[in-house]
């Protein structure tokens, strides 16, 4: 009969036991851990080094050989080959064919993708937030890029050709859904108008006449500044056609001399004061250095748009006509004036485009 020591000892016995077997399995745990980080860490997927350099650790005893036996079964049970070598590297896998990612890389892969999307999150919510601030129905897509060849203009609806002559231009030819945007004369110098189409990205070509202009050419010099072509509009805005052939000269390019002089640049574009023009108004801006004529098919007030052609649609190509005006002259202001030109185009489905870009 077991006395309480007996039950003691026996207890203890088998909770010693029972500790032991505890410790091995975690000293056994402990160990293929470390050995399966030790086999991630090295290059190409292979087991690393032991602690003394260049040593590696062999199969010990009769179960590694068994190991070594039961891989090189298996290999030639699946046609494949074991590879020579010494027998420390028998039953070692190959490492994988494509290296494992590393994962501090992956991780700054992930973050960089990451900011990317903020950032882009970020700026449409600016858009957002700008269209809104300009009381925009919708946002406006994105002006097209300028094109690395412009459209080659040929007679046919909307461009007049003569020969030795600058062409006269009411409709770009284009399958794109553009269409432009050019502002006249000069008079009102609304800052909030340049603003707006600036922080929109509403590409402007405007066509400027001296003797609205002088009063501050500084104004059409942040306009240039901003991306935006000034162009010729004559110095008084004469009716041409009623002029002859030195005067009309003389109103184009003593006024390409002077944007030359006020803004920088030498315009390639004019537009004749009310649309009229006769030939010797092209023979006068071709020797002025004038190489294109635009005029319009569309023309925008602050409340409403005339269209040329009667399905009242906009058409790919076209170009929009209005003024530099104040409330003076106009029921509204020129971002009234703007903010319904956007909102009409992009109704639409069209994109405004820079008209000196193509022509």
């Amino acid at each position: 009969m077991d006395t309480p020591s007996d039950h003691r000892i026996n207890g203890g016995l088998r909770e010693s036991h029972r500790t032991g077997r505890r410790a091995g399995a975690g000293l056994l745990a402990a160990v293929c851990l470390a050995a399966v980080v030790a086999g991630c860490a090295a290059p190409g997927g292979q087991r690393g080094p032991s602690s003394g350099a260049g040593v590696r650790a062999a199969p010990a005893g009769e179960d590694g050989r068994q190991d070594a036996r039961q891989d090189k079964e298996q290999a030639k049970e699946q046609g494949g080959q074991a590879e020579a070598g010494p027998a420390a590297d028998r039953g070692v896998p190959k490492p994988p064919a494509v290296p494992l990612a590393l994962p501090g890389l992956a991780r700054a892969e992930e973050e960089s993708s990451s900011e990317a999307v903020a950032r882009r999150e970020a700026a449409v919510r600016t858009q957002l937030e700008t269209a809104h601030r300009w009381g925009l129905e919708q946002l406006p897509p994105r002006a097209p890029r300028r094109p690395a060849v412009k459209p080659e203009l040929k007679p046919a609806q909307g461009v007049k050709l003569q020969d030795g002559l600058p062409p006269v231009v009411y409709r770009v030819p284009t399958d794109e859904k553009i269409v432009f945007l050019t502002v006249d004369d000069g008079a009102e110098k609304d800052p909030d108008f340049s603003r707006m189409a600036d922080e929109l990205g509403v590409p402007l070509s405007t066509f400027v006449a001296d003797y609205l202009a002088r009063s501050d050419y500084g104004y059409f010099r942040r306009l240039a500044a901003q991306g935006d072509a000034v162009n010729n509009h004559t110095i008084n805005h004469r009716n041409l056609k009623v002029l002859d052939y030195a005067t009309q000269r003389d109103e184009i390019c003593r006024q390409q001399d002077q944007l030359e002089e006020q803004v920088g640049t030498r315009p390639r574009l004019f537009r004749p004061p009310y649309g009229e023009y006769n030939d010797d108004t092209l023979r006068a801006a071709a020797s002025c250095g004038i190489e294109a004529v635009p005029l319009w098919n569309e023309e925008a007030f602050p409340d409403h748009v005339e269209y040329r052609y009667d399905d009242q649609r906009l058409h790919p190509g076209d170009i929009i006509l209005t003024h530099f005006r104040g409330p003076d002259l106009w029921p509204g202001t020129m971002p009234d004036l703007l903010r319904k030109v956007v909102n009409e185009v992009t109704a639409q489905g069209f994109t405004l485009a820079r008209l000196d870009d193509y022509l």
